[in-house]
């Protein structure tokens, strides 16, 4: 419910209109002229406040406002329907993986993913990892993502153009500032120059994300991405993720036992492991082919429907 005007704007409001002009107009007029003054500033003071950046800063994303999911999660090219969701609460996950922007990503049809389906899974207890797939590597090793690759000549005005993309996406579908939003750079092998332009590119990603007051996170393949990401950390470089997403199959779930980590970095909740992909599974009648994850890592913030 919108709150009463502060009483030192409602009193400024009133102490602008002169005494000589309230002498000459009849009362029931000039109550409607601060009436009419009055009730924007209400709204004004009512108005959720501009968010604020998150620090660059490893402690525990909670610390500033984070919400963070522990447990097993899926992601699937295609974001299932409200029937698949409900069903799959017998599953053994509570959170999903959604691809809901970039121009990299080939899930571009999500006719699922709207700002309802979101409050609905919200409602029945799922969390949501919002992957944003933006342009890639210039070294990426698959052929299908060499059309969206960076940018050589302007690695860093990309990476902050494609966050402020990625958050507006996310504010269209009611996630709200403190969400964390995970790009995803896939598998890439190449020259220390080619490191250099994707690490350009993943580092404005992460601080223009942050600066926007959401959280950024980073998803990889551990043999390129993740390691490329872990030796800027020990060399001390700024406009790091906020959590890690390491994609390491056919191996067991492990936070904390990726060979290219410190496995003292990257903590609290900071980590999602990906550790088998498409896989199928069927739960409460319902097929699907996913990728499983353990996670202890921010996720999305739904806000409330309008």
């Amino acid at each position: 419910m919108p709150s009463a005007p502060p009483r030192h704007l409602a009193g400024r409001v009133t102490s602008r209109v002169p005494s000589r002009v309230a002498s000459r107009v009849p009362g029931r007029v000039l109550r409607r002229v601060l009436a009419g003054l009055v009730v924007p500033l209400a709204l004004l003071a009512a108005a959720p406040p501009a968010a604020t950046a998150v620090p660059d800063d490893p402690r525990d994303p909670r610390a500033h406002g984070a919400e963070v999911f522990r447990g097993r999660a899926f992601d699937t090219c295609h974001t299932p329907s409200r029937a698949t969701m409900a069903a799959w609460r017998s599953s053994p996950y509570r959170a999903v993986g959604v691809y809901y922007g970039g121009r990299g990503r080939h899930c571009a049809e999500q006719p699922h993913l709207t700002p309802a389906w979101l409050r609905a899974v919200d409602r029945m207890g799922w969390r949501v990892l919002p992957l944003y797939v933006g342009s890639q590597s210039p070294c990426v090793t698959a052929a299908s993502n060499r059309d969206v690759r960076i940018d050589p000549a302007r690695p860093r005005a990309q990476g902050r153009a494609e966050a402020r993309d990625a958050v507006r996406g996310a504010r269209a579908l009611g996630m709200a500032a403190r969400s964390a939003l995970y790009l995803d750079i896939e598998h890439f092998k190449g020259s220390a120059w080619c490191v250099r332009t994707t690490l350009t590119y993943v580092r404005a990603w992460s601080r223009e994300v942050r600066r926007h007051g959401w959280f950024p996170g980073l998803y990889s393949s551990a043999n390129s991405g993740i390691r490329m990401i872990e030796k800027a950390r020990r060399a001390g470089l700024d406009g790091m993720p906020s959590a890690i997403w390491v994609a390491r199959w056919r191996t067991r779930p492990s936070l904390y036992g990726e060979p290219h980590v410190d496995p003292a970095a990257w903590r609290p909740h900071r980590r999602l492991h990906q550790y088998a992909g498409m896989v199928e599974e069927r739960h409460g009648g319902r097929r699907m082919v996913i990728d499983r994850n353990v996670v202890d890592a921010p996720v999305a913030i739904i806000g409330p429907g309008t």
